[in-house]
């Protein structure tokens, strides 16, 4: 009896998923490929612990982690003051705002017969985003880009459908370079456009740009690249036209205000001529208590693979990591996580 006994464990415990724990977030698009990445090769060297995410955008994350239905969320906009007191009082603990990696935002277009880099100004983004330039051949375009031969085509503005943090960028970027753009329509992870279609996520406006001739949107330099859309070099506060790279984004954290203790910082339109000017980091919203002790101390042991290993895949992926300063007052923070 013993020996079936014995036996009928070993069964159970061969059974896929038995013994095995899941922890399950959701939010922002931007960071989905590096997650995903680091989720896969967490459970390699953890095969009990299985990371599920989705990604429905940074105000869903927010929402989500706020309601407790998930064990962490994901924004790349940090949780306002409000957010943070309305979570408390929901969860009875704080949550924190962990920074994972940096990454840019890039204008992405699709214009017939223009093959070469668009350059734009601050200007020309606000003015197209804000409905003023509806043209490609509107002289405001031109003028920047000379060599350049632009079809009388009307503009198509892509933006986001969804509460989204790389909306939070680049609303934020538009905010600080254009008075009209703050006073009209401001900054957040849903605003009312001016203009345009919405996509959800940052694949639906990769998409949709890539589908629809004369479209214009924005999205996370990832998703540029993996669907090989073209994007533009921005001029930046130092009046530098840069096209987004990790050099750039890295320049712009090293310049930007100094990281608070609470880690919500805005780096968009920083100073310096090697800053691009549409940077972010991306944040994990992590609770300090966890319903599960068991579950805070995955989160934990997590976070802290991340610092140490997962920041050496983010720049296969276009993402920047953390700066070092930035990553060690990080290790601090995590031991609230319980």
């Amino acid at each position: 009896m013993r020996r079936i006994v014995l036996l009928l464990v070993c069964v159970f415990l061969a059974l896929p998923g038995f013994g095995q724990t899941t922890l399950n977030g959701a939010g922002a698009t931007f960071p989905y490929p590096i997650y995903s990445k680091w989720f896969s090769e967490y459970h390699k060297i953890h095969s009990d612990i299985q990371i599920n995410y989705q990604s429905i955008g940074s105000g869903g994350g927010i929402r989500q982690v706020t309601e407790g239905t998930v064990e962490f969320g994901a924004s790349d906009m940090p949780m306002t003051d409000e957010q943070l007191q309305e979570a408390q009082n929901k969860l009875q603990t704080n949550v924190l705002n962990i920074p994972t990696v940096l990454g840019a935002v890039v204008p992405v277009y699709n214009i017939q017969g223009v093959t070469g880099e668009l350059k734009f100004t601050p200007e020309v983004l606000a003015g197209i985003f804000l409905g003023k330039i509806t043209n490609w051949n509107d002289q405001a375009i031109g003028s920047v880009n000379p060599d350049l031969k632009f079809p009388n085509q009307e503009i198509v503005v892509v933006h986001r459908s969804d509460g989204s943090g790389t909306t939070f960028i680049w609303t934020d970027y538009l905010s600080k370079i254009s008075p009209d753009w703050k006073a009209r329509v401001g900054s957040g992870t849903s605003v009312k456009w001016p203009r345009g279609m919405g996509g959800k996520g940052n694949e639906g406006v990769a998409g949709s740009v890539r589908l629809l001739p004369g479209a214009i949107g924005y999205v996370e330099l990832i998703y540029a690249v993996q669907n090989k859309i073209p994007y533009g070099s921005v001029r930046n506060s130092a009046g530098s036209f840069l096209k987004a790279s990790l050099d750039g984004v890295t320049a712009a954290a090293a310049s930007a205000p100094k990281m608070p203790a609470d880690f919500r910082v805005s780096i968009t339109n920083a100073p310096g001529k090697n800053a691009y000017p549409i940077s972010s980091f991306t944040w994990m919203l992590i609770p300090t208590q966890s319903k599960d002790p068991a579950k805070g101390k995955i989160l934990a042991d997590f976070l802290n693979w991340m610092l140490a290993d997962g920041q050496k895949m983010t720049t296969a992926l276009d993402y920047a990591p953390l700066p070092e300063n930035v990553a060690a007052k990080v290790k601090q923070t995590i031991k609230q996580v319980k």
